[in-house]
Parts: C-alpha cells; structure tokens; sequence
C-alpha cells in the first residue's frame, strides 16, 4: 500500500495561545496532530501567542507544552517557520533552538510548485495606522528589545499586560480601514518581491484578494 503523498506547505497565524482560552490550545495541538504531520513544511506567520515577553520564559509550564509538541512535529521531519507577530516578535534563537524552527525575516519569499509567495505578518502593512507605525517602528529597534530584555521577567510581563489593555481600548475607537493593510503596501511588498501571490495574518478579516493577476490570501485568527 503507498503512503500517501504529503501537503508541500501549511500556513497559520493569529492563534493568539493563551492559558485562559485553554479550547484554541487543544485545537493546536489536534492541528499539529491531524494536518501538520502530513505537510513537508508548516509556517507560523505571528501571532501565535498573546505574548511572548523574551526566551528566558521557555520553562514556564505552558509555554513548555506548546514548545514541546512544535519540537515533536520538527523531529518528525517535517520543517517549521516562525515570522514574528506584533504579538510574539521578542521570539527569539533561543526559542527556535527548543522549537526545531527556523526564524524568517519579512517579507520572506517561498517557491511552491514554481508559484512564487511572498509572506508577511500584516501588521507592518497596516501603514494608515500612525500611531502603531511608529510603535512598531520603536519596539523592533534591537537597543530597545535590548533593554527591555534586560529587566526582570515579572515586569515585562506587567508591562506587557498594560499595553495589551490599552491595545484592546485603542481597537474600540479605530476604524475598519486603519486596522487594516492598505493597497499601497500590499503593492509594495508585490513589487518588492515579485511575488504572484501574498499571504498574511494581523487583520483577523479571512479572504481571497484579487490584485490584477496577483492573489492574496488573509489567513484567519484562531
């Protein structure tokens, strides 16, 4: 009897793990199970948890569990991506070396089958919104993530759980159009690329976009 042929790539983003929504974590771990074990490549576009607040939190239990079956999937010869979310981009080698993963830059460019995707986050195409551009643009400096890391881990998490409380208020007051990428962004991650097809997350807005004869594909939160 042959074995089946396996799936060449899968594509995630926006599961937003945490220990309060215990039923998206058992999903994860059926996905990692059911699907991911039968693809050759599996790629985690940001945002796969709520938080990460830096590599020295690897041993708390929970993060633990999660690093521990990405590290089963890896060993099962299959390979795994990470690109950083606006949640998780404190992600780091550390955390790539217990997971069996590769860290990616953005936009990272793949071949599947000869079709040329370009990947991304979203976040950094959601250019309308100012106010997290230049957030964005803070919390990504290497001096700034240096001395961030540099505090105790209980404080970046109270940090952390402060700017998720004012992240959540901000969201009631932005409109549909700021929280989402803009045309102009979106054709210069084509141009800059040469992608025929582009694929993200961040948005939480599921869909198939034409732009031409270019395609993009919005990944759906979890």
């Amino acid at each position: 009897m042959s074995t089946p042929a396996r799936t060449l790539a899968l594509f995630i983003s926006d599961l937003h793990l945490q220990e309060s929504h215990p039923r998206t974590l058992d999903a994860f771990f059926r996905f990692l199970e059911e699907h991911a074990r039968h693809t050759r490549q599996l790629y985690l576009l940001g945002d796969i948890f709520e938080y990460w607040a830096g590599d020295d939190d690897l041993d708390t239990p929970f993060n633990a569990r999660i690093i521990g079956a990405l590290r089963s999937l890896a060993d099962s010869s299959v390979a795994l991506f990470w690109m950083a979310g606006n949640r998780d981009f404190l992600v780091g080698q550390g955390f790539a070396d217990a997971a069996g993963l590769t860290l990616l830059q953005e936009p990272h460019v793949v071949d599947v089958k000869g079709q040329r995707i370009a990947l991304v986050h979203g976040d950094a195409e959601c250019t309308l919104d100012t106010k997290y551009m230049a957030f964005r643009a803070m919390v990504r400096q290497p001096a700034w993530q240096a001395q961030f890391l540099a505090m105790p881990l209980s404080q970046r998490k109270a940090i952390i759980a402060g700017m998720r409380e004012g992240s959540r208020e901000a969201h009631t007051t932005k409109s549909y159009e700021i929280m989402d990428v803009t045309p102009d962004a979106v054709e210069a991650v084509f141009d800059a690329t040469g992608a025929g097809v582009l694929i993200h997350g961040h948005t939480h807005r599921p869909a198939l976009h034409r732009h031409g004869e270019r395609l993009r594909y919005v990944l759906p939160d979890w």
